[in-house]
């Protein structure tokens, strides 16, 4: 059942988002996002994955599960290489590599997660700001206050909802 991995039912967003709200990638975008950030720097996996969750303003946050398959893609195809360093496999962008992000680049010029005025950005701060002032209620409101909570979820979800609708 969605949401049960890492939290309650009630924290499952809808198809299309990953855990908790956040935005699941296609195959091209993390690609792209990839050879992104190691245009920048050389890094391992974990790196990757750190860099590119802050770029998207929290909004996606890469598994490893899709990741590390993509890293490997990448070196077979002469994009990236890799060497042990630490204990840790590190990537760097080959020549070809580099002209790909390039190229990605010129496409799409705010990178797969959005530029940062994305509305879906501020509406991602606004509900994770929702979802702490919920918790909140949750652990502490008596029961006339959960009442008055539930009303004003209810009827914020049909406002959004009605938002919608319009044409």
């Amino acid at each position: 059942m969605r949401g049960h991995r890492h939290g309650p039912p009630w924290m499952a967003m809808d198809e299309g988002f990953g855990e908790w709200g956040r935005r699941r990638m296609r195959r091209g975008d993390i690609r792209a996002a990839i050879l992104s950030v190691l245009a920048e720097s050389p890094g391992h996996g974990y790196e990757v994955m750190r860099t590119l969750e802050e770029r998207s303003g929290g909004m996606w946050r890469p598994s490893p599960g899709s990741v590390y398959p993509t890293l490997e893609m990448l070196e077979d195809e002469g994009l990236v290489r890799s060497e042990q360093r630490d204990d840790r496999r590190v990537y760097e962008l080959t020549d070809a590599g580099r002209a790909e992000a390039q190229a990605s680049a010129e496409r799409a010029p705010s990178g797969p997660w959005g530029g940062g005025d994305h509305p879906a950005r501020e509406l991602g701060d606004e509900a994770r700001r929702l979802m702490s002032a919920f918790r909140n209620v949750v652990r502490t409101a008596n029961k006339e206050q959960s009442e008055r909570a539930v009303a004003i979820l209810r009827d914020a979800r049909k406002q959004l909802y009605q938002l919608l609708a319009e044409d």
